[in-house]
């Protein structure tokens, strides 16, 4: 079975960094305005989430995802506190990241649904309660796995419905979006795509647009754009990245570019400013 992640989290990664690790008492709030997303981890509650006009309480060991910026509030007891360990996530790319853009706006989940991710867990929250040599480098490194146990879970349980993820969880589907982020050069007609997916022509085409809510064609060229914009960030000249994206010139990309993001790629990179969280 092709590795669904691999390539996207190579292109696309997602880094962690701990903010906080311990009880939390009272009422504390994020506001969400630093660029980062969040994942928290409460080890023992109750916590009451609050966040869009919505609250969620959480009275078991569980997990917190905000993948994008969103302001939140938690209510725990003033004195007991909650157990909590929480990290900024940084998504190559902000907003614009794949992965951060696949899912949902908030997702809590208990820790005892995510198979197989026990014995990180319990090193994550042993490492972050204590203070020993190399901490922050640790727990860092163990929510970036509890991340991508995350993805692999979402996936697998078919629970996220529409989008990138929802593609990549369909037995056939993924086949073909793990080529076109493998080969991004290629010049994938709808027929290669298909076949590489072990299907017909118009049974791929529906099925693609009923999963991702998009053409396969329309989600290559995204994806294409998305690399583009990922080497402009880092400085390299447009002419180079158009071959290695799959566009025959410059202009060809500048036109893709335009079509995809209502931006020319220059106008974008002096919007983005040449960096994004």
């Amino acid at each position: 079975m092709v590795d669904r992640l691999a390539v996207l989290l190579e292109r696309f990664p997602v880094s962690a960094q701990v903010f906080h690790a311990g009880p939390l008492c009272g009422i504390n709030a994020l506001d969400g305005d630093d660029g980062f997303g969040q994942l928290h981890l409460v080890q023992r509650g109750p916590v009451e989430v609050s966040h869009a006009g919505s609250t969620v309480q959480v009275g078991e060991p569980s997990l917190l995802l905000y993948p994008r910026p969103l302001a939140h509030r938690f209510s725990t007891d003033p004195e007991r506190g909650a157990d909590m360990a929480c990290a900024n996530l940084r998504f190559e790319g902000g907003v614009q990241n794949p992965v951060a853009a696949a899912l949902p706006a908030f997702a809590c989940m208990p820790l005892a649904a995510l198979q197989g991710a026990e014995p990180v867990l319990a090193l994550l929250f042993e490492e972050a309660f204590e203070r020993r040599c190399g901490r922050q480098a640790m727990v860092d490194r163990l929510f970036e796995v509890v991340m991508i146990q995350l993805l692999r879970h979402l996936m697998e349980s078919g629970e996220v419905r529409g989008g990138l993820l929802s593609g990549l969880s369909h037995p056939r589907l993924r086949n073909a979006i793990v080529a076109m982020h493998e080969s991004p050069a290629r010049e994938w007609t709808l027929e290669d795509l298909a076949a590489v997916a072990g299907m017909s022509r118009s049974v791929f085409a529906a099925a693609f647009r009923e999963a991702l809510g998009t053409t396969p064609g329309q989600y290559l060229q995204g994806w294409r754009v998305g690399l583009a914009q990922q080497a402009l960030r880092r400085g390299r000249p447009l002419k180079v990245v158009a071959a290695e994206v799959g566009y025959g010139s410059e202009a060809a990309l500048s036109r893709a570019f335009k079509a995809h993001s209502g931006l020319s790629p220059r106008a974008w990179k002096q919007q983005d400013g040449g960096a994004a969280p």
